[in-house]
This record gives structure tokens, sequence and C-alpha cells, in this order.
């Protein structure tokens, strides 16, 4: 089942075409009224973790990134429409936006394990195996809160009832093997 697809629509703040123009103009998707702008919150973690592997000084970088809600990302940043961003958020279906806050929430627990494990260990290889390890597996939740915002995430057990403590279990087992 898509989120589209749901009873209740995910509909943006304001339906009119004015307001779904405004949306689009602030690059807020006018279907669920989220933006992919939190994204690169993620992203940057991300593109630090794969970094890591070659250039063990960005461990220091690393370890200063802090998670942030979706809230907090706006509020906190440049984005032209980020009170629109904020209102649509706070306007957007239920499910689309317990879906994105579930994949963010174990993207964050991802990464602070990462930060965790990369805060005792000395060894730069066993940091860039860590790194990788993690870098992997937020690939993919990073796709699927992006389909989520798009209104193209279908929902699936598998995809709902992964908690962030079975990603992180995954994980260790990964960098373990």
């Amino acid at each position: 089942m898509k989120y589209q697809d749901c009873s209740a629509p995910a509909q943006a703040p304001d339906e009119t075409a004015a307001g779904g123009a405004r949306l689009a103009d602030a690059n807020i998707n006018t279907r669920t009224g989220l933006a992919t702008d939190y994204l690169n919150h993620f992203n940057e973690a991300i593109m630090l973790l794969e970094m890591l592997a070659a250039c063990p000084d960005c461990t220091e970088d690393f370890l200063a990134w802090r998670p942030m809600s979706y809230r907090e990302h706006f509020e906190a940043s440049r984005f032209k429409g980020r009170e629109l961003a904020i209102a649509a958020y706070d306007a957007a279906a239920a499910d689309a936006r317990d879906g994105l806050d579930a994949l963010t929430a174990t993207m964050t627990v991802v990464l602070e394990a990462t930060r965790a494990a990369l805060g005792i260990v000395t060894a730069p290889e066993a940091a860039g195996n860590i790194a990788g390890g993690a870098a992997a597996c937020l690939k993919p939740l990073i796709a699927r809160a992006g389909a989520v915002i798009n209104g193209e995430a279908e929902e699936t057990e598998d995809a709902l009832s992964t908690t962030p403590q079975a990603v992180v279990d995954g994980l260790m087992k990964q960098m373990s093997a």
C-alpha cells in the first residue's frame, strides 16, 4: 500500500493552487508536505563516514555530528522556506510523518551507536570498517525516507517492523563478521 493511497490523503496544509505553488517553490512535496532538505542532515553524516576510511582525520568531524529532529533541523537552517516546512510537517498526514520519524529515529540510533563505537576504537582500520558498515546500513534507510517524503513509499511489514535495535544488531553482526 502506498502512502498516497491511504484513506487519509497526505495533503499539504494549503491545498489551493497558490498554496501548492508555495510548497513547490520551497522544495516541499505538495502531496506529503515534507521536505527532502531534512535528509541533508543525515547525508552529511554518511559522507563523513564514507570519508573516514581514507581520512581518519574526519573522525572528529563525525563525532561532532549531533542528531536533530525535523523541526530542529529547519529551525537551525537557512532554508528559504523553513517556517513553511515546519508548518507543512505539522499538517502532514500522520502516516507519512510517523513513517519519516520512525526511519530517522532508526538512522539516529545507528549514527549514535557508530559514534560511540568510533569513540573507543583506536585502530584506523577498525574505525574505517565500522564507518563503512554504518554508511552501508544507512543508505537504504535514507532511500526509504526519501520515498516517504516524496509519497512513493510502499508500506510493508518488513519496512515498518524494523526496529532501531534490530538495525544496530545487524550492523554489529556485519562488522564482527
